[in-house]
């Protein structure tokens, strides 16, 4: 029997919650002190929205002894990803206690996780979730120099081919009009996921193009454009739809480094097999590679950085750097 009481949060928490994340997480976290990432993860983007993406564990004196964060990819919030976890360690076992309450109260049915510290991925496993490590894959310019990453030039890939093309989207009622998010995808997102996660994102902007393929938009591809060191980056930082037909898009992609002098493309995910990537143009990075190809990049940090998660099920599931609270500003 616990000797604590588990429940969604409310509005009337929202000041509590963040008390509590100050004193006991305590590095100023933008996502609970930024009150626009706040309301855009945890209100769906609704600051008067009386419910809140946490879930409490409350002591007999109905005081925080935990909490969770979580963020719905989908509209009925049956597909969720698992934020910020903490807990006071004076009450001991709250922090596990909530995580095995976390299904059961959201009613979620699939939860999964972006971005986990290396040393506490047998935490979860003793919790019964699969962890797993990021891919991370880029595409280099044959014509650009480099200023931003390290890459040898037999690490260079040859142009290659693909009868796709990309339409960008302007507005989510563009989108619309062309894309429906596929059912089948593990964990599923559908288009209001991506018209407020790209479209509506409070801060860095995205450029959301339509895969198309006989004149049918098959995938959409969600990208970052940075500027660092005089250089042009894109960074692919999500893909949605079906996979195996990324390789249609490899000459498309091409042409986005082209056409704008981009140094290079990168992609962090998990689920899409590096022979896919490949003939997309894409090489795979592995962790003693001579290629260095920075994820920090404002300001930027030369090296290569290694990502981590954890879903409850490997079978069809796929990820990519924007899911959950990931790729968003690190300080306020």
């Amino acid at each position: 029997m616990s000797n604590y009481n588990f429940r969604l949060a409310k509005l009337a928490d929202k000041e509590n919650i963040i008390t509590f994340l100050n004193t006991y997480w305590g590095d100023n976290h933008p996502l609970i002190n930024d009150s626009r990432y706040f309301v855009h993860y945890y209100q769906n983007g609704d600051s008067s929205r009386t419910e809140l993406n946490f879930l409490l564990c409350l002591n007999n004196e109905d005081e925080i002894a935990a909490l969770c964060g979580f963020i719905p990819s989908c509209s009925d919030a049956s597909n969720i990803w698992v934020s910020i976890w903490c807990a006071n360690k004076k009450e001991k076992g709250s922090g596990l206690e909530l995580m095995s309450q976390i299904a059961k109260v959201t009613d979620a049915s699939y939860i999964s996780c972006n971005n986990i510290r290396k040393k506490v991925i047998n935490i979860y496993e003793f919790m019964g979730y699969k962890c797993f490590k990021f891919s991370h894959f880029y595409r280099a310019s044959i014509t650009v120099n480099q200023n931003v990453a390290v890459i040898p030039k037999d690490k260079i890939m040859p142009f290659v081919s693909g009868d796709g093309y990309l339409k960008k989207f302007d507005s989510f009622e563009e989108l619309s009009e062309s894309f429906c998010a596929p059912e089948f995808a593990t964990p599923y997102k559908d288009n209001d996921y991506i018209n407020h996660r790209y479209f509506k994102y409070p801060t860095q902007k995205y450029e959301v193009y339509g895969g198309m393929l006989d004149g049918v938009c098959r995938l959409v591809f969600c990208v970052k454009r940075m500027v660092v060191n005089s250089s042009i980056v894109l960074r692919i930082t999500d893909i949605i739809g079906t996979h195996s037909l990324i390789p249609q898009f490899g000459n498309a992609l091409d042409n986005l480094l082209l056409h704008a002098d981009v140094e290079y493309i990168d992609c962090y995910c998990f689920g899409v097999d590096a022979e896919t990537m490949e003939r997309s143009g894409f090489l795979e990075r592995s962790e003693d590679d001579e290629a260095i190809i920075p994820h920090y990049l404002s300001p930027p940090l030369i090296e290569n950085i290694e990502f981590y998660g954890f879903t409850q099920s490997l079978e069809g599931f796929n990820m990519f750097l924007s899911d959950g609270d990931n790729d968003r500003p690190n300080l306020i």
